[in-house]
């Protein structure tokens, strides 16, 4: 697909997201605890999650014939194909529940095995992040770009606490301990996706996480990648997608980052 068709597609695809977050919107306050399900370990789900899901499949099977998916939710057939759209109807799922106004619909677009198309909708703030392959990233029609910081030391910090794979908790608090003596500060929002989001428009510096899915980062990948940044596993690979694991940022303090990731996850 080239870039002008990618970039028709990433608009429409906007419309398509941004009336399912209309739809989360409306629906906030109004989960009862009877309505929450345990997927697993800290793990929440709720009518919202899969109607959302629905709605998305839906319509964007309608806009890309033929595309296959992987969802969070599971309402639609999980397949791989030449086209697959990745996503997460409400990732930050606890806060909306919470009513925790940090909470986003993310969608990202898969030819083969590249990320193509991404898009971040912070329901909230009604924020639609989006980019495509080549074609830079926007905030709601606006060119954004990652952090123009130089330092570690002048840089804010988001990550994401382990909430069900403790595996790793002991090489995390290494991190964080580094972190919080080389940063400005370290926080935690509760929604990968809009952790991306906020470092590909600069408002983050960095970002790093573990036990992450791909639903999770695939919309926001695209996103940092095109507005400068980088994205990479804890060993500076490639295998963020599917790895389980991502540090984003501002290719100025990279090695910073990287350095100090490295040592805490001897990596």
């Amino acid at each position: 697909m080239n870039e002008k068709d990618l970039s028709t597609l990433c608009r429409k695809s906007c419309d398509i997201v941004e009336a399912t977050a209309a739809f989360i919107r409306g629906e906030l306050g109004r989960v009862g605890e009877s309505q929450i399900e345990d997927k697993s370990l800290n793990s929440l789900v709720s009518y919202v999650d899969k109607t959302a899901e629905e709605q998305l499949v839906g319509k964007l099977s309608d806009l890309l014939p033929g595309a296959v998916f992987l969802t969070e939710e599971g309402t639609v057939a999980q397949e791989s194909g030449e086209f697959q759209w990745i996503i997460d109807p409400l990732d930050g799922t606890t806060n909306f529940l919470h009513q925790v106004p940090c909470f986003a619909v993310s969608v990202g677009l898969r030819q083969g095995e590249e990320l193509v198309l991404g898009i971040v909708y912070e329901v909230n703030r009604k924020e639609c992040f989006y980019a495509w392959k080549n074609g830079g990233a926007f905030l709601n029609g606006r060119a954004i770009h990652v952090s123009p910081k130089v330092h570690l030391k002048d840089s804010l910090l988001a990550t994401g606490f382990p909430y069900r794979d403790y595996a790793g908790m002991d090489n995390y608090f290494v991190a964080l301990r580094q972190f919080m003596q080389k940063t400005r500060g370290l926080r935690r929002l509760g929604a990968a996706a809009v952790d991306l989001a906020y470092v590909a428009c600069g408002r983050f510096d960095g970002f790093f996480e573990y036990g992450l899915s791909a639903w999770d980062v695939a919309g926001g990948a695209v996103l940092v990648k095109e507005a400068g940044g980088r994205v990479c596993d804890f060993g500076g690979g490639d295998d963020y997608l599917f790895g389980g694991e991502m540090v984003a940022c501002s290719r100025n303090v990279e090695a910073e980052l990287m350095q100090a990731i490295r040592s805490a996850f001897a990596v």
